[in-house]
């Protein structure tokens, strides 16, 4: 692993503890619909850039194990996780010794630097025949592109989230990344739940529902890799 500056690993946490560790009830749902669509249970569940571990009560029974990978441990995150501190940046990870029936990184590969390297660290981690799930803002969403005309970034990509927020991806980038890393049956889904443009309101979920790449905030992208 590279050697890192004491103020380069300070400013590590200091984007990591920024992002709350937390996402939306929506993105958990759509990951944990992918699986179920799929039947994907048992064996090890490895959530990289875990945050507070939310994920795992969403997950319920469905695994044996969870593993939680990120910058820092936040506080908020139960104590009996088996959790490793990555700098998920890193050209090269440390050697955390699992590896996973499913890897999923949940708003995670927006906040780094390689999105390409990060879907194969991803898969590095995965079993054969495992899954990788990766989601990130969803930036053709009428709210998205409304602002990018308007204000000229993203609405996830604003200055009062940077450097919190890095790397803007489309749907289609998450299937390149994942064909790129050797994935196959990569498929799209989405959160099925977006802001009305202009508004801090949310859309009615029979509306997202309709048309959920225009109405989603969120993506999901859901890979194999070959057995």
């Amino acid at each position: 692993m590279t050697l890192r500056s004491a103020d380069s690993l300070a400013g590590l946490e200091a984007r990591a503890r920024a992002t709350l560790g937390a996402s939306s009830d929506a993105i958990y749902r759509a990951l944990v619909a992918a699986l179920d669509a799929r039947e994907v249970g048992g064996g090890t569940f490895v959530d990289v850039g875990c945050g507070r571990g939310d994920l795992r009560r969403y997950l319920g029974a469905r695994f044996d194990t969870y593993v939680g990978l990120d910058a820092v441990r936040y506080d908020a995150l139960p104590a009996d996780v088996d959790f490793h501190a990555v700098d998920l940046d890193a050209p090269e990870w440390p050697a955390v010794g699992v590896r996973g029936d499913v890897v999923a990184a949940v708003e995670t590969i927006e906040h780094l630097e390689n999105p390409w390297a990060f879907v194969r660290a991803l898969a590095s981690l995965t079993r054969p025949g495992g899954w990788v799930v990766v989601t990130t803002p969803n930036q053709l969403s009428g709210l998205n592109l409304l602002t990018l005309l308007l204000k000229r970034r993203f609405a996830a990509f604003q200055d009062s989230m940077y450097p919190m927020h890095r790397t803007a991806l489309l749907a289609s980038d998450l299937e390149r990344t994942a064909a790129a890393a050797g994935l196959d049956a990569i498929a799209i889904a989405f959160s099925c739940q977006g802001r009305v443009p202009l508004s801090a309101r949310h859309l009615p979920e029979v509306i997202s529902r309709a048309w959920p790449r225009w109405c989603s905030d969120n993506v999901l992208a859901i890979a194999r890799r070959p057995a």
